[in-house]
């Protein structure tokens, strides 16, 4: 087995494994085993605190299989995460795991 196989399976018996760390939530109507990564995500503010002055009331970075989600979705697309719209502001693909950066639609 070469480790980009063994990555591969490790996705979900490990990285996002529901007694670990994994937890359920709806993604676009789907019940989807995902990782939110508080700690990532406040890295992230601080590169981004005084790009233009404000700052997105809500904001989160998580991770999903990407073989649970499907194609890997383009900032500026519209995400419904467990019944309110969020905007997709960053995706990236790292080895068969999404990272998928959200910001609250304003109304």
């Amino acid at each position: 087995m070469t480790f980009k196989e063994a990555i591969q399976d490790d996705i979900k018996g490990v990285f996002l494994n529901f007694d670990e760390f994994g937890e359920y939530h709806k993604l676009n109507g789907q019940k989807t085993l995902i990782i939110i990564d508080e700690n990532e995500l406040t890295e992230r503010e601080k590169k981004m605190k005084g790009v233009d002055g404000e700052l997105y009331n809500r904001q989160f970075l998580f991770y999903v299989a990407a073989e649970d989600f499907g194609p890997l979705p383009a900032p500026g697309r519209v995400l419904n995460f467990d019944g309110r719209e969020y905007l997709i502001t960053d995706a990236a693909d790292e080895s068969g795991i999404y990272s998928i950066n959200l910001e609250a639609v304003r109304s």
